[in-house]
């Protein structure tokens, strides 16, 4: 795990925010009209939506995220479900509270 990576990813508010949103996903989206479920976590468009910001950036932010182990993609046929990877985030938590 690169903590300094995951400290650049999370330097960006909107990036924090879609942490703290997936946290509860079910207060924090809709429901998806074919799963109607979160198991697999949230759709990339109603994140984009909840953000207001372009697809392009929160593709990217997405990415950024996933590459450094705080998310974690699932595909259901054209869309992508993100949700947290909570193994990653309490081992950067652990790594804060044992080294800063």
């Amino acid at each position: 795990m690169n903590y300094l990576e995951i400290n650049k990813v999370l330097s960006n508010q909107a990036r924090v925010n879609i942490l703290q949103w997936l946290k509860a996903p079910d207060e924090n989206f809709p429901p998806h009209v074919d799963l109607g479920h979160f198991k697999d976590g949230v759709c990339a468009q109603y994140i984009q939506v909840k953000l207001k910001l372009s697809q392009s950036t929160v593709s990217h932010y997405l990415s950024m995220m996933e590459k450094v182990g705080l998310l974690i993609p699932t595909r259901h046929g054209k869309w992508t479900y993100y949700r947290r990877n909570e193994k990653t985030i309490k081992a950067y938590i652990h790594f804060l509270r044992m080294n800063l």
